[in-house]
């Protein structure tokens, strides 16, 4: 009949509606999501979502008892209006209500399963100054100055929370203690006493300092100086509470633990660490396959090394011994003495060597690189020196304003400086092609990437949290090592030399290990002194004990970084284990496109624009695009 209704409209509508009322229940969920997590908030500039976020740069994160119960019947009623959601027909948001349940039931697990907030030391210690850091790096930029006036009130409001804030954290701890939850003695000393220590300088004077050049107006630099002082407090107080707490004699370290806290509490256990790769990290495996495999993948790039090593030993006449691990050694140590001499030298020379690489992936078609790219690398701040040798924190990217940040930390007699050979690898990780390009390229793309898929639940980067840095992230940081040394016409190794070439090896054979070490300890298939051992002997290919008291100079060195990672990994399960798997998920991803650069270039941008979720979650549907 003439003028009737047909269905295909009717069932058009109904899909735009059901979508429509998806996505403003995911922009209520990512807005509350981002009232309740505030250093979230000031690390994605959630500002620039909705301006009412603002109040929430000026707080920190309640870990009250009371706070997270009423959180967890938020997230249990969210969960269920996810799951009403209507039949979806946008790809996109099909993906997207995915992650939202995973980050919810995340969480709630978290809380109610593993009780983690009675444990989670290194998060209590590490937020305010990342809160802080964050804050000063998504400021208002004027000149040669940070931050307006709205700016640095907010941020002083922030830094007189932090007090209250570790009571609070005292509150949970000792909960912890009563139910025989507590962190493991190595976190007690590196979070516990070692960053709360170095926190206290930082606000009584090199924060203040920065104000100090930044503001202008007298009595709000008076204020921001002592909300800083305040801050310092803080920490001095919280220290002291570990101290007396856990510790009969802090002054001796681990040996000083009082007998109750002592003993290895770090193993996560089989069936949460299986938990967590199905439902975190998207992952068809277990932890104990995923262990009885990696040895052989270990083998195969050592192998390689071995391999390149010899090759580069011939080509400058180095006199290389018949046995294998020998001639590596004898070839690190030959490129090691190519060496800056201060910590000047050594900067300016990551810089030079992070442009090279963006100058020959521009030549080479690898990427449609803007003329104006730019980057820099700075300075760790004090109070995040204790975990952090070299890292990258982006821009906010929901807010207009802020740059990224590549940091690296300065080195001393202790430590030796990178020489110029291995420069090359970090730079492809954390700058070009890794993540610093990584996140400009999502941030030019925001409005195509739910704010959902944004989200940090648990914590930003600690123990807390859901992601673990992120298969998506840290996969594509180790791709881009590897894409760096790609051949390229008639260069074998692509835009690195053969000896950059092998630190790369080095580094996707560290990333190899990682796996057998990270699950091998958490589901009691290694020892603790067993995975200081393999990551001492493993990247450096010596042979010795750490165990042995009358080791080498060269080995007890190597030995101190690899209880530093071990140290690491015991703190953080499953993150150790996205930065090979994530690479191993756009390798196969690729393999199945195919094609030239022109190919290579649109698979890039496609797999950037998906956001930083783990690819599990999305992998079908961006091949059935690429198709």
């Amino acid at each position: 009949m003439l003028g009737a209704p047909t269905p295909a409209p009717a069932a058009t509508a109904t899909a735009t509606t059901a979508d429509e009322g998806f996505r403003a229940l995911e922009r209520r969920y990512v807005l509350e999501f981002l009232r309740r997590n505030p250093t979230a908030n000031t690390y994605l500039g959630g500002i620039g979502l909705d301006p009412s976020l603002a109040e929430a740069d000026g707080r920190l994160r309640d870990h009250s008892k009371a706070a997270l119960e009423a959180e967890d019947r938020w997230l249990a009623t969210m969960e269920k209006e996810f799951q009403a959601a209507g039949d979806l027909k946008t790809p996109a948001l099909r993906i997207d209500r995915e992650v939202a349940l995973a980050q919810i039931r995340f969480l709630l697990h978290q809380h109610q399963v593993r009780h983690y907030q009675e444990r989670a030391l290194d998060t209590y210690v590490d937020e305010p100054s990342r809160a802080v850091d964050f804050t000063l790096q998504g400021m208002t930029v004027s000149g040669t100055r940070i931050g307006t006036p709205e700016e640095w009130r907010r941020l002083a409001a922030r830094l007189r929370s932090v007090g209250p804030y570790f009571k609070t954290a005292q509150e949970n701890l000792a909960m912890g203690i009563a139910s025989g939850r507590t962190p493991d003695v190595r976190m007690l000393v590196r979070n516990g006493l070692t960053a709360t220590e170095a926190g206290v300088p930082y606000f009584e004077t090199k924060f203040p300092g920065i104000a100090a050049v930044n503001i202008s107006d007298e009595p709000l630099l008076a204020e921001v100086r002592e909300a800083s002082r305040m801050a310092a407090a803080g920490y001095r107080d919280f220290h002291r509470y570990v101290a007396t707490t856990f510790f009969d004699d802090p002054a001796k370290g681990e040996k000083g633990i009082k007998k109750a806290f002592a003993g290895d509490r770090y193993a996560m256990g089989e069936a949460e660490y299986d938990w967590a790769i199905t439902h975190n990290l998207r992952l068809n495996t277990t932890a104990a396959r995923l262990f009885d495999e990696s040895w052989p993948i270990v083998q195969a790039t050592r192998a390689k090394m071995v391999k390149l090593a010899r090759e580069i030993g011939t080509r400058r006449k180095l006199a290389l011994p018949a046995d294998d691990d020998a001639a590596v050694r004898a070839v690190f140590a030959a490129l090691g003495r190519d060496a800056p001499t201060t910590n000047d030298e050594m900067f300016k020379a990551y810089r030079t060597t992070c442009f090279r690489l963006i100058d020959g992936a521009r030549r080479a078609g690898l990427f449609d690189i803007p003329t104006d790219y730019r980057l820099d690398i700075m300075e760790t701040p004090e109070p995040l020196r204790v975990s952090i040798m070299a890292a990258y924190y982006p821009a906010p990217p929901f807010k207009a304003s802020g740059v990224g940040h590549f940091y690296m930390t300065p080195t001393d007699q202790k430590h030796q400086k990178a020489n110029f050979h291995e420069m090359a690898d970090l730079c492809a990780h954390e700058a070009f092609p890794g993540h610093d390009w990584h996140y400009k390229t999502m941030t030019r793309f925001k409005d195509d990437i739910s704010p959902l898929r944004w989200l940090t639940p648990g914590g930003v980067e600690d123990s807390s949290s859901m992601w673990a840095d992120s298969m998506a992230v840290e996969g594509w940081g180790v791709y881009a090592e590897g894409l760096m040394a790609e051949p390229l016409g008639d260069s074998p190794h692509g835009l690195l030399t053969p000896e950059e070439h092998l630190y790369v090896l080095r580094g996707i054979h560290f990333r190899d290990l990682r796996v057998r070490v990270d699950t091998g300890m958490h589901i009691g298939r290694l020892s603790y002194d067993d995975v200081v051992e393999l990551l001492a002997n493993g990247p450096t290919f010596l042979t010795g004990s750490c165990r042995d008291r009358k080791a080498s100079p060269e080995q007890r060195s190597a030995c101190e970084r690899g209880e530093q990672g071990a140290a690491r990994y015991a703190r953080s399960p499953t993150q150790a284990i996205t930065y090979r798997l994530g690479k191993e998920a756009i390798e196969a991803m690729r393999q199945e496109v195919g094609g030239d650069h022109a190919k290579l270039q649109r698979f890039h941008l496609a797999y950037m624009r998906q956001g930083t979720i783990p690819p599990g979650y999305f992998r079908d549907e961006l091949l059935r695009e690429l198709r």
